[in-house]
């Protein structure tokens, strides 16, 4: 599956601006994606809101999980789909019902739907589809560089610009 382009630019401008994110699916298994990127995301200084209705009232790494995105306390900035593709028309639906509207809606890796991002896209939300922040953050902030990773750009000897301090929001808008 693959989903629409979207330049390095469009993805670090909402990794910077946000600051609320619901991670709809946010499971407290540790093995599972949805719990690394949740932790990934609160290290690197978000505020995370989990939603998963069967777990409503427990934490997920310290944080109160939610049954649904209009339960969250204040403003969303975004809303991270952890569902299956056919789950997210009803998620855009709740998401568009909350006031005010969440700034972005990302769908995960293998998680497409191309009617419910154009009813967001009409409402001003942005949307990435088939993504995964976590690994975004990491490509575009050169965490993912230091490991070896392919990071899409040149192979080079040179250092990585380390920033001083921990690397909280380590993206330059360029």
């Amino acid at each position: 599956m693959s989903g629409p382009e979207y330049s390095d630019a469009f993805i670090r401008d909402i990794l910077h601006d946000v600051k609320r994110i619901a991670v709809v699916g946010a499971s407290a298994k540790e093995v599972r994606p949805s719990y690394f990127v949740v932790k990934y995301l609160i290290d690197k200084g978000y505020e995370v809101f989990p939603i998963n209705p069967g777990i409503a009232g427990k934490e997920i790494l310290g944080r109160a999980v939610y049954a649904s995105l209009g339960d969250v306390p204040g403003p969303v900035d975004m809303v991270d789909i952890f569902r299956a593709s056919d789950a997210v028309p009803g998620i855009v639906d709740e998401a568009l019902a909350l006031e005010p509207l969440p700034k972005v809606i990302w769908m995960q890796l293998g998680v497409r739907h191309d009617q419910a991002a154009a009813r967001a896209e009409a409402a001003g939300i942005k949307v990435v589809m088939n993504r995964c922040p976590k690994i975004e953050y990491g490509r575009l902030s050169g965490e993912i560089g230091w490991t070896g990773v392919n990071s899409r750009r040149a192979i080079s000897s040179k250092k990585p610009v380390v920033r001083a301090g921990f690397q909280h929001r380590g993206l330059r808008r360029t």
